[in-house]
Formats: structure tokens, C-alpha cells, sequence
């Protein structure tokens, strides 16, 4: 019994290792030792710490990077604001007969390519787009306006892409919660806000902290929409580290660059637990 139980076991983990070890540790293991690469004074393959260097002696670097993080916190926070109440509307308010109906229609769109999708609000949000010609035809505007290519627009976007990351650990915190707690806070006096900060946000505080780990990360190492909808001037990090490798064909510097990214992104996220006082291995279980 007990080798058919290790067998079992191990066959259930050997495709997880595999996949951990040859699409994760081997590649992070490998874009360490490049970002380390270099050339001495002779032409010589060398170790160095150059390409570290560059990134903190070119303000253009640092400052897309600190950009680029700024702009994923905001859109997480955004995207929370956006998510939360409809998270909450589907576990607590409507019938649980229309839950799952409910469910699916928010999934939907997600069902249909991250590209198709930010294609789809460039077609209406373009100057010949569905927008700018409802516009004109009500007399709002005189002229088409150019709603693409700024910044506004851009987090529009990774706020759009990233919405489902964020309300599926939502409705999956709230659906275990007691409605019962809900109606004691109630009926002992409590306010609207008193039960919203004191019972709601702390019960589903793990799956808003599995939800913005997620949108985080997914949103600073977002390269499609920034490109498309923020423009050539989005100074999104993720271009900067595509130019390394494919426009200058400097693997070394792009390697550098992506470890970084690496880096700093989980010293934030490192950081936002601590504040938060939560604990990563509760809010991925």
C-alpha cells in the first residue's frame, strides 16, 4: 500500500518538478550568470558588475523602473476598487441561483486573447472609432479626439486586462464568509463602514492579497498593453528590457535588466505584506 502511495505521489509531483526546475530555476539560474557577463579590456569573456551599473548611473533606467512600479501599484489599487463591489454584489447580494450565471458572464471576455482585447478598445477609443464617431454624431465634439497613446488610457487598459486576477480570489474569500457575522454587526449598531473595515476587508483580506500579488506582477511584467495603448512614450520597463535583447542584441544588459525587475518587484511585494501584516503562504493557500 505504502508504494503504490509513493508512486502515486511520486508521479503526481514529477510533472510539477519538471516544470519548476526546467521553465523556472534553470532560466532564472542562466539570466543571472548572463546579467553577469562581460568583456575585459582585451576582448576577453569576463564577470562583471557593469550591466548592474548602468542601470543605476542611467537616470532613464532607473526612472522607467520607478514609473513602471508606480503605475502597478496604482493600477492594483484600481483594480481592487473596480472588482471588490462586483465580487461582492455576486457572493452576497444576488440569489445564489444567478451566481454562477453571473460568474461566467464576468469571465467571458477573458476567454478571448489578451490581444484581441486591447485591440478591441483601440478600435473604440481611436480617432475613427466607435467612440469619437457617437461623439460627433450627437454634436459633443467638433473634431475627433485622440484618446489613445496616454497614460490615462494605458492603465484603463492593464486595469481592464487585469480585472480577473483580482475578482476571482475575491469571490472565492467572500464566499466563505458567514452572512450571519454580516447581520449581528448589524443589528448590534454597528455603520455600513464599521462592518466594511472591521468584518469584510479583514475576512477577505488573503484573497486581496493573493489577487494584488497577482495583478502586480502580471501588470510590471506587462508588455502588450503599455506598447499599444500607452504608445511609443509609455516608458514601461518591459520595453526597455525588449530592446536589450531583440533592438541592440546586448543579452547580457537585457539579462541584467530582467533579473532586476525580478529583484525589485519581490522586494516591493515583500514589502506590501509587511505593511499589511500578512503572510504569503495564507493568502496563496
Amino acid at each position: 500500500m505504502k508504494q503504490h502511495l509513493r508512486l502515486g505521489l511520486l508521479i503526481f509531483l514529477t510533472p510539477v518538478l519538471l516544470w519548476l526546475v526546467l521553465l523556472i530555476l534553470i532560466p532564472h539560474i542562466e539570466l543571472l550568470l548572463m546579467s553577469l557577463r562581460g568583456t575585459n579590456d582585451y576582448g576577453e569573456p569576463s564577470w562583471t558588475l557593469y550591466n548592474y551599473r548602468s542601470f543605476f548611473s542611467e537616470e532613464i533606467y532607473w526612472y522607467t523602473f520607478a514609473r513602471t512600479a508606480t503605475y502597478a501599484i496604482t493600477v492594483t489599487i484600481l483594480t481592487f476598487l473596480v472588482t471588490f463591489p462586483v465580487a461582492f454584489y455576486i457572493t452576497k447580494i444576488v440569489s445564489p441561483r444567478f451566481t454562477g450565471f453571473l460568474t461566467i458572464l464576468l469571465l467571458m471576455p477573458f476567454w478571448v486573447s489578451e490581444l484581441v482585447r486591447v485591440y478591441g478598445w483601440m478600435i473604440l477609443l481611436r480617432e475613427s472609432g466607435v467612440l469619437n464617431h457617437l461623439l460627433l454624431s450627437i454634436s459633443i465634439i467638433n473634431t475627433p479626439i485622440e484618446m489613445l497613446y496616454n497614460d490615462i488610457t494605458m492603465v484603463m487598459g492593464l486595469v481592464y486586462t487585469s480585472m480577473l486576477f483580482m475578482v476571482v480570489p475575491l469571490i472565492s474569500s467572500l464566499e466563505g464568509m458567514d452572512d450571519s457575522m454580516i447581520e449581528a454587526a448589524h443589528d448590534l449598531g454597528a455603520s455600513p463602514l464599521t462592518i466594511f473595515f472591521k468584518i469584510i476587508i479583514p475576512y477577505a483580506a488573503p484573497g486581496i492579497t493573493s489577487g494584488s500579488i497577482v495583478v502586480f506582477m502580471l501588470t510590471l511584467g506587462n508588455y502588450l498593453t503599455p506598447n499599444l495603448m500607452g504608445g511609443k512614450n509609455s516608458l514601461w520597463f518591459t520595453e526597455q528590457i525588449y530592446n536589450q535583447f531583440i533592438a541592440s542584441f546586448n543579452w547580457n544588459q537585457g539579462a541584467a535588466f530582467g533579473f532586476l525587475l525580478l529583484l525589485l518587484s519581490s522586494i516591493i511585494i515583500w514589502t506590501g505584506l509587511k505593511i499589511s501584516r500578512q503572510e504569503l503562504g495564507r493568502a496563496l493557500s
